[in-house]
């Protein structure tokens, strides 16, 4: 399998214990989406009791919607890290900043 390496922000802790991705507060899939507009919703969240097997993982975040973001830079998020918890019962980037 080819693989390409690149640098992105990282998901530093994701408090939403009922996602599939999510590891002990930690989440690892390869890379999230956030955001539909000006919604910054993970819209990686995949709602399931039984989590992934990959722990060692750390996920970055691939795309950002949410362009009314502070770190939104031409539809991807240019902080070093952001976190992920519940808002209004919904899995959100909570380092999420109007511009």
């Amino acid at each position: 399998m080819n693989k390409i390496t690149i640098e992105m922000p990282l998901v530093s802790e994701c408090m939403v214990t009922q996602c599939a991705y999510n590891v002990s507060n930690n989440c690892h899939a390869r890379a999230i989406t956030v955001g539909d507009g000006m919604h910054p919703g993970c819209d990686t969240f995949m709602p399931e009791s039984k989590h992934i097997k990959e722990s060692k993982r750390i996920a970055g975040i691939g795309a950002c919607k949410a362009t009314s973001c502070k770190f939104n830079e031409d539809l991807e998020c240019v902080t070093d890290n952001i976190r992920v918890g519940i808002v209004h019962n919904e899995a959100n980037c909570i380092t999420y900043a109007m511009r």
